[in-house]
């Protein structure tokens, strides 16, 4: 993503109010995954550059991706999944309170 702002999927480019460019906060983005980080704290400082596993395993009982376990480096988002992931994108970065960066 970086300071393009851009997000893409697949080729698809995600945004928040219809245009052509990409709109959304990236430093409440920024602080999302620093907060993320934080749950695999560790060692003093250090932390995973990956998600939490509990949390992912709770995302696949719930439904929304793929098992997690294994030796691929991704998951798949379920259908529900897509559409959660964008609904809570749209709900965190969109919204005002603060300028698209």
């Amino acid at each position: 993503m970086g300071s393009s702002r851009y997000a893409s999927v697949l080729g698809m480019m995600f945004h928040c109010s219809g245009k052509t460019d990409m709109d959304y906060n990236t430093d409440r983005v920024d602080e999302a995954v620093l907060a993320l980080l934080y749950l695999t704290l560790h060692d003093g400082a250090r932390v995973w550059k990956s998600f939490d596993w509990e949390a992912m395993n709770r995302l696949h009982q719930k439904g929304y991706i793929s098992d997690p376990i294994g030796k691929a480096k991704s998951v798949v988002l379920t259908e529900e999944g897509l559409q959660q992931a964008e609904r809570l994108f749209k709900k965190l970065f969109c919204g005002t309170g603060g300028s698209a960066k």
